[in-house]
């Protein structure tokens, strides 16, 4: 009960704030918006703009066209489930509006996977909610190796390369990590910095130079 009790109090909230602009359809509009994962209400209550862009989208949805009814039939609704355009457009109305800068990028990479994991996406709130979290999570983790990247590529930054590899290099072998690095670094900087963020390809270099090591014992 109290988690209807809070989302009452929400939905009052947004009423009110709805209210002045669109009167006539404010209950509509309150009842779209409070679809939207918890999360995602309480930084609406808070951001006048982010009001503004959810209530934009939920505007544009009542502008959809409708059957005789007044609402989509069935079959429109199973065509628009069928579309990957379609999919594609309501998982970026919906990641839109957690505003992370990168809609376009998280809708894409959400897209990858099953038809019916997106369906899923689309029906569940709080697995969208997460799903996003996820994949912000993904792009800021890449951001981070492309600048990784782009820093070690400055052959005046082999120190910087040669310590990042350390640290890689000693969690495979502690004892022979200053020699085994040391080895390493006399390779070409692309293929070093792509050991940085290939595990596989930095196994095979460190048992290559435990062998040469091994060989002049």
């Amino acid at each position: 009960m109290d988690e209807e009790e809070d989302l009452e109090a929400v939905g009052e909230r947004l009423y009110n704030l709805i209210y002045p602009k669109h009167t006539e359809i404010a209950g509509k509009l309150t009842g779209m918006l409070l679809e939207l994962p918890g999360a995602v209400l309480n930084q609406i209550l808070k951001d006048e703009a982010m009001l503004t862009r959810a209530l934009d989208k939920a505007l544009r949805a009542l502008q959809l066209p409708q059957g005789p009814s007044g609402k989509v039939t069935s079959k429109e609704e199973e065509d628009a489930s069928v579309s990957s355009d379609s999919l594609g457009e309501q998982l970026f109305e919906l990641v839109d509006v957690y505003n992370t800068g990168h809609s376009e990028k998280i809708t894409g990479m959400l897209l990858e996977q099953q038809k019916e994991m997106v369906l899923n996406i689309l029906s569940k709130p709080a697995l969208l909610e997460e799903q996003v979290n996820l994949a912000l999570k993904t792009l800021k983790e890449q951001n981070v190796m492309e600048t990784d990247v782009s820093e070690s590529t400055d052959f005046e930054d082999t120190d910087r390369l040669g310590e990042k590899l350390f640290l890689l290099v000693e969690e495979l072998d502690p004892v022979h990590a200053n020699d085994i690095t040391g080895m390493l670094l006399e390779m070409d900087p692309v293929p070093l910095v792509q050991m940085l963020a290939d595990q596989t390809m930095l196994k095979v270099a460190v048992q290559k130079a435990q062998a040469a090591l091994d060989s002049f014992k």
